[in-house]
Formats: C-alpha cells, sequence, structure tokens
C-alpha cells in the first residue's frame, strides 16, 4: 500500500470492473459506447499502475505494495498481495499491452464488440492478480481464471479451426495446472496449514519432495512457456486467435510460465533446481536450436512467429537455471522484450490480414511500394526479433550468452545459434512479404497504416528502442531481488 492506499487492488480489479461494465453495454448497437468504455478502462489500468514503478523502492529485495487480508478463515486462506523486481515489469507490460489490444480491434471486430472488449479487460486484471498474489490459492484462482476470457477469444472470434485450437489451449494448460494445485496442497499441510508462497520458501524439505515438487510445478510451467515438448498447442492457438489474443498469448501468457519458475520452483525447491538444472538446460537449447529450424520452415508468417516465440523463451528458461545475475536479469529482460518485439510482430500481421484476409508469406511481396511508413516500423521490429544491437531484442540474449558462457561454451554456443537462426527466418519472412515487385493486384491496392495504426505500433516500437538503447531503469529495479533469489537457491535447504 502507498500511505494506506490499496495500489494493487486497484491495479486488478479497476480494469476488471470496467471489463463488467463494457460487458452491461449489450449488443451491438452500442459498439461505440463499449469501444470508447474499453479505451478508457485500459488507459486508467496503465495509468494507475505507473505508481508501481516510481515508488518502488529498488534497493530492496523484499515485497512491497504489500496487501493481506483473511479471505477464507477455515482454511486460512489470505487475500495477500505484493510485488518485486520480478514481477514489477510484468505487471507493467500487461497494462501496457491491453491498451494497444483495445485500439487494435477498433475497426477489425464488428461483432460481439462488447464481449470482446470485456474480454481483454477482466482477463488483464486476472493477469495481474496472478503476477502479484502471495497466497497460493489466491494464485491459482487468477491463474485459472484468465483462461476463461482466452478461451473464449479464441474460440468466438478466432478463424476456421477455432474451436479446436481453443479447446486444445485449455486442456493443455488446465491440465498442467493440476499437479500445481497438488504440490500446493502438500506444502499447505507441511507447513502447518499456512498457504502464503513466501512461507513455501523457508520450508525445509527432503530433495526427493523438492524432486517431486519441482516435477509438479514444471508440468505447469512448462505448458505456459511452453517448453519443448509441450508447445505444441501454440502454434494452433496464434493461428486461429484474432490479432488481440495473439498478441495478448504472446507478450503476457508465456511469461506466466517463465515468472512461475521464479516465485515457485526456485525458491522452493532449490536443491530440486540445482540437481535438474542439467535437463533444464538441454530442453531449453532444444527449443532454441530445434524450434528455430522448424520456424525456417513456416508458410504463414503467424505460425513462424509463433515457432519464433517458443525459441525466443528457450532463452528465458536457459537463463533461469544458469544460476547467476547475467542469465537470470537477462532471462527477465528478454521476457519484456519478447513481450514487445513479438506483439509487434503479431500487429503487423493483422495489419496485413485485415487489408487482405491471408497469413501466407506466399500471398505478398512488394508491400513497401504500396505501405511504406508500415515497412519501415516492420523492419525494426523484424531486426528486434533478430537481437539487432540497439534494440530490446538484443539486450535479454546478450546478458544470457554473458551468463551461459560463464557455466559451460557450449551453453553459449548453442544459444547464441538464434542470433544466426533468429536472422534467417525473420529476415526471410520480411524479404518475402515487403521488397520486390508489387506481387499482385490485392498488394498493389493496399493502403498505408491509419492513425491509429501508427499509434499503435509506434508506441510499442518506441519501447523496442528504449529498452535496446537505455536498459538500466529496467535492470536496476530487478538487481535486489535476483540477487536475493540467487542467494536463497546457492543456500539451498539440504
Amino acid at each position: 500500500m502507498i500511505f494506506g492506499f490499496p495500489l494493487l487492488s486497484v491495479v486488478i480489479w479497476l480494469p476488471i470492473l470496467f471489463g463488467v461494465a463494457v460487458l452491461a453495454t449489450g449488443d451491438d448497437r452500442r459498439a461505440a459506447l463499449a469501444r470508447k468504455l474499453a479505451l478508457l478502462g485500459s488507459v486508467l489500468g496503465f495509468l494507475v499502475a505507473l505508481p508501481l514503478y516510481t515508488q518502488f523502492d529498488p534497493s530492496v529485495s523484499s515485497m512491497q505494495f504489500v496487501e493481506k487480508r483473511l479471505w477464507i478463515e477455515r482454511f486460512n486462506v489470505h487475500y495477500y498481495l505484493g510485488v518485486d523486481g520480478i514481477s514489477l515489469w510484468l505487471i507493467l507490460l500487461n497494462c501496457f499491452t491491453t491498451p494497444l489490444v483495445v485500439l487494435a480491434g477498433w475497426r477489425v471486430i464488428e461483432e460481439r464488440v462488447a464481449q470482446y472488449m470485456g474480454a481483454f479487460l477482466i482477463m488483464s486484471g486476472f493477469i495481474n492478480g496472478a503476477f502479484s498474489a502471495l497466497d497460493a490459492v489466491l494464485f491459482y484462482v487468477f491463474w485459472e481464471a484468465l483462461l476463461i476470457p482466452m478461451f473464449i477469444i479464441i474460440g468466438v472470434w478466432g478463424g476456421p479451426n477455432r474451436v479446436y485450437a481453443a479447446v486444445k489451449f485449455f486442456l493443455y494448460t488446465l491440465l498442467g495446472s493440476l499437479l500445481m494445485l497438488v504440490a500446493f496442497i502438500y506444502l499447505y499441510l507441511k507447513s502447518g496449514g499456512s498457504f502464503s508462497i513466501l512461507d513455501y520458501h523457508r520450508l525445509p524439505l527432503p530433495l526427493t519432495v523438492q524432486i517431486l515438487i519441482f516435477i509438479a510445478f514444471l508440468v505447469a510451467f512448462a505448458v505456459k512457456v511452453p517448453m519443448w515438448p509441450v508447445h505444441t498447442w501454440l502454434p494452433d492457438a496464434h493461428v486461429e486467435a484474432p490479432t488481440g489474443g495473439s498478441v495478448v498469448l504472446a507478450a503476457i501468457l508465456l511469461k506466466l510460465g517463465g515468472y512461475g519458475f521464479l516465485r515457485f520452483s526456485l525458491p522452493i525447491a532449490p536443491d530440486a533446481s540445482q540437481v535438474l538444472a542439467e535437463l533444464m538446460i538441454a530442453l531449453s537449447l532444444i527449443a532454441i536450436v530445434y524450434i528455430g529450424f522448424v520456424a525456417l520452415v513456416q508458410a504463414d508468417m503467424k505460425k513462424l512467429i509463433a515457432y519464433s516465440s517458443v525459441s525466443h523463451m528457450g532463452f528465458v528458461t536457459l537463463g533461469f537455471f544458469l544460476f547467476n545475475a547475467y542469465g537470470v536479469e537477462g532471462a527477465i529482460v528478454q521476457m519484456i522484450s519478447h513481450g514487445f518485439v513479438s506483439g509487434a510482430l503479431f500487429l503487423c500481421v493483422g495489419v496485413l490480414y485485415d487489408r487482405i484476409h491471408s497469413r501466407l508469406i506466399a500471398d505478398y511481396g512488394g508491400v513497401v511500394n504500396t505501405m511504406p511508413v508500415f515497412a519501415a516500423l516492420f523492419m525494426l521490429f523484424a531486426m528486434a526479433n533478430a537481437g539487432l544491437p540497439g534494440t530490446s531484442g538484443f539486450v535479454g540474449e546478450f546478458l544470457v550468452i554473458m551468463g551461459a558462457i560463464q557455466v559451460n561454451f557450449w551453453y553459449a554456443f548453442f544459444a547464441a545459434m538464434t542470433l544466426i537462426l533468429g536472422a534467417a527466418y525473420t529476415l526471410w519472412m520480411y524479404k518475402r512479404v515487403v521488397f520486390g515487385a508489387v506481387a499482385n493486384a490485392k498488394v498493389a491496392a493496399l493502403k498505408d497504416i491509419s492513425a491509429r495504426e501508427g499509434l499503435v505500433l509506434g508506441l510499442v516500437a518506441a519501447a523496442v528502442l528504449v529498452l535496446g538503447v537505455y536498459p538500466l531503469p529496467f535492470t536496476e529495479a530487478m538487481h535486489a531481488s535476483v540477487n536475493e533469489l540467487l542467494a536463497h537457491v546457492a543456500r539451498g535447504k539440504l
């Protein structure tokens, strides 16, 4: 709290209340009101979250803005919230993304507008709740609740195979979460009746138990990241989801898996984390290299970017299990950068799809001749995806490679492969779509981006450049929390 003001509660519940208000506008006769109300709610949601950064003390590793109220007395469940340097930027990333998604769907969504906009606002609040919950039951409620709006977004406004993709997304993530719930119940009993996540960090556990708990968490978080080989739901979900759904899925929902490793797996099972580190590093390197090759052969732009996400998120899990500051901080920066870059690439594909209604690379060519402003912005995001220095895509990957080379040269070597592969598949796509002669009459008839589209892409472009050129404000906020986490893992519990 700030001077007794429940800031985190406002950050969580304000977008949810606006989402309910948007839903209450009813049918599409009041679509204009629904859009304006959704934009107001999403912008206010971002503005009320800004004090989390301006009032944050980067020298403190403990939780800040803490709120704690008894919720379910019988089971000692609390409404317990707080943020540290690890969760701070993820909440701000979510609050930054939500207005962009609302603007991106401003003209594109013409049916069930209120339901579409309301679903994103409600999901935004649930995501903030998951990133700030310090009670296991509260975290689980938010974690599961946010699946519902995304399931609806894919299933109602998605492509021809939207029902299949929505059900696959829901089942993968739901089934993975059940083992996490079992782990929470065990920890609750072992701790003498506490659901406080911070209490679990101090709980002495034998190695065998730690390994079992680590595996239970791994199933839930690996699906969410997603790690190889449980990544197959992601391309289907991305291809079928509307543009806004793809942006939130890539920019925010995947980060919940990475966040879970830092908040649960490493501090609750530190000894198991070290024992299983080589397995986690191997899975991460497979994702980085193998999925990079898979991305190279994709003919669908959305599917290519989806596989690119799996490869880039492999950097995140690799960084976590290097157990040094470069690796962990680089992984967190990579999560933030991936939120900007991958979200922007999906927005760019959405701009083209809204005009031509095709995602196939072969249906394009020579777009720069008719959409020069769009082509310039698209180029920036393509270069950031390839890890060009000066963009956000370079910072996180560079830090993780620096962390990897301190542990093992070959880890760094294979991790650096993604810089080559990322450049290959991203620039191959960009060249085929943007450069060359005008491919057909549809491309010849294209009009450049509107002021609304330019605002959305321009804001993300600014974020990509700011993080790429001056990452210090992003990294200094996480130093104390990351160092405390690494010290805790190094001490272990045995």
